[in-house]
């Protein structure tokens, strides 16, 4: 009897040992396999990566690169408003008719709207009547010089005819000058005179050649002198206005005349030329900047007031200096810039760096690495994080 219970107690561990053996090899088969951490050599600043770790990392040589000397900003489009005209009438009046629509191309001179004018009434009404005196002055005076000739009237009275006769043609020309304000022409003013009627048209023209951008005018509208908005505006849009907000930091190395190279967001892909004419005398108390205005040339028309733009403005000759990737650039918690070097393509040294410009992609480096050396370009973000991983 003992020997069964042995037997049974014997059998019992063999068989709880099997199956904690076979619970063991189920446990080891069904946990997962973690990717081997990057290994952390005797400098704490270095990672050397696997095989599998390195296919998330782009080694290239550090190249020297030619970067700007600029200031970037953002702006936008407007009419260049030295070539640009607000039209308005001389005197009050009611407009009759209207020439030209926006978007029109007109000439110097060409006719846009015409008013009605109780000036021009005026001015017309008091020229008939000037015109009438001194034809009544000059018949007098011929008759009286006829009349001394024979003796028959005294020096004082032909003086006296003289006199009238020279002011009633002062007076004439003033009143034909006055209709001649209005803007009629000589053959129009011939015209008022031989049928002694008023016309109280007035053409208001253009004042230079060029596009009609704004038009406020409507038949029967009141019109007066300095009106705002004005009828009708005629700008010159062979060049247009770029106009930049700038930092008051960055004014000091701008100059008239420095080149400006401009995107415009509506156009994509362009890049356009323009020149510094400008610079604001005062700056901004909110923004704290200066308004500075360029002039380009736009003979296709392509441009558009109020287009966004951005402003790279050129001010100073281009310097070479080592570049890497922006990509390549890790920032740190405390500010650092950090590049990975190597020189093998599998142990990367952290490296800091001073960075400059970042232009077109890429950073300037004004210290920390040399040209032809190796770094990181795509995966520095991977590295710096499999350092803080290896230091853990």
């Amino acid at each position: 009897m003992r020997i069964d219970r042995k037997r049974g107690f014997i059998l019992f561990c063999v068989v709880g040992l099997a199956l904690l053996a076979g619970l063991g090899v189920t446990l080891h088969a069904t946990v997962p396999q973690e990717e081997p951490k990057a290994a952390r050599p005797a400098d704490d600043q270095a990672v050397v990566l696997t095989e599998l770790q390195l296919k998330r990392v782009r080694v290239e040589p550090v190249k020297v690169r030619d970067f700007a000397d600029q200031r970037e900003t953002l702006g936008y489009v407007d009419f260049n408003q030295d070539r640009s005209s607000a039209i308005s009438p001389p005197y009050p009046g009611r407009i009759l008719t209207i020439s030209a629509q926006v978007g029109d191309d007109v000439n110097q001179g060409s006719v846009l709207f015409t008013i009605e004018s109780p000036d021009l009434i005026q001015a017309e009404s008091g020229l008939i009547a000037a015109a009438g005196v001194l034809k009544l002055t000059t018949s007098v005076l011929e008759r009286d010089r006829g009349l001394f000739a024979e003796q028959g009237i005294p020096q004082k009275e032909l003086d006296q005819a003289i006199s009238d006769q020279q002011s009633a043609d002062a007076a004439y020309r003033t009143a034909r000058d006055a209709v001649r304000v209005f803007g009629k022409t000589d053959a129009e003013i011939e015209r008022i005179l031989s049928s002694r009627q008023t016309d109280a048209s007035m053409l208001v023209r253009a004042p230079m050649a060029g596009r009609i951008t704004q038009r406020n005018a409507a038949v029967g509208m009141l019109v007066q002198p300095g009106m705002t908005p004005p009828p009708f505006v005629v700008s010159d849009i062979r060049t247009m206005w770029l106009l930049a907000a700038v930092p008051e930091a960055d004014v000091p190395v701008l100059k008239l005349g420095q080149r400006v190279d401009v995107k415009i967001s509506a156009l994509p892909g362009r890049t356009f030329q323009a020149v510094v004419s400008n610079i604001g005398e005062t700056v901004d108390p909110t923004t704290r900047r200066v308004l500075v205005r360029s002039e380009i040339k736009d003979p296709k028309h392509e441009l558009r007031p109020q287009m966004f733009a951005s402003f790279a403005i050129q001010t100073g000759a281009p310097q070479p200096a080592p570049a890497v990737p922006a990509g390549g650039v890790v920032r740190q918690g405390d500010g650092t810039m950090i590049i990975w070097v190597t020189t093998d393509g599998k142990r990367f040294v952290e490296r800091p760096v001073k960075i400059g410009l970042v232009q077109d992609g890429y950073s300037q480096i004004l210290s920390g690495v040399n040209a032809d050396e190796q770094v990181a370009t795509d995966g520095a973000l991977f590295l710096s994080n499999a350092l803080a991983t290896a230091n853990q």
